[in-house]
């Protein structure tokens, strides 16, 4: 698999960052899955993203530790796809379903600073379920749920498992081992119904 440093990574990074371009970021261990989207902020260990789906809609923000990042892509014809896809979305107003634009606009301290903690912040205060991915399981597993205590060190989520709605797991994490984590979009919203309708958390 294609890897390249993190020095460079972050240059392509800032770059679709002050252009306003698309990206790829290749964050998991294989080429089936990747993260498509706008860069908003980046900080010494973090880059914040608004996460494009396939349809060419907003799907939420996502941060992910560039150190995880295998490679990044600036010009591919996924890319051009995905952006004719995004004035689709734009023209018949389905681009930004959950308000994430919105959000940021009418919150843009969550644009500085340490960017992990502004999101986890964020989601345990408005008791919002997030999406949390870490290094040990690198992209082959990764815990929806909400967070209920939060630490400098430590994150505990009290976490459902799709395949297996018997009962909510708890999970403490430390903060050096998440890889990325997805806040206020799709998976936020399906979570939340888990969550209210199955476990009667919400």
């Amino acid at each position: 698999m294609k890897t390249e440093n993190e020095n460079e990574n972050r240059v392509q990074l800032t770059l679709a960052k002050q252009q306003g371009t698309l990206i790829e970021v290749h964050n998991l261990p294989n080429d089936e899955y990747f993260n498509v989207g706008f860069v908003v902020a980046l900080d010494p260990v973090f880059c914040l993203m608004i996460s494009i789906d396939w349809d060419g809609k907003i799907n939420g923000l996502i941060v992910i530790r560039i150190k995880s990042i295998f490679y990044t892509e600036r010009h591919s014809d996924y890319l051009v796809n995905i952006s004719e896809k995004t004035k689709v979305a734009h023209t018949h107003n389905y681009f930004d379903i959950w308000q994430v634009q919105k959000f940021i606009d009418e919150h843009p301290a969550i644009t500085r600073g340490d960017l992990l903690s502004n999101l986890l912040n964020d989601s345990y205060v408005n008791r919002l379920p997030v999406v949390i991915g870490t290094k040990k399981y690198k992209g082959s597993d990764d815990f929806t749920g909400i967070i209920t205590a939060l630490t400098p060190i430590n994150v505990t989520l009290r976490y459902f498992n799709d395949h297996d709605l018997s009962s909510l797991w708890e999970y403490d994490i430390l903060r050096a081992q998440i890889d990325y984590i997805r806040v206020r979009g799709t998976q936020m919203a399906t979570g939340k119904q888990i969550l209210k309708d199955i476990f009667n958390e919400m």
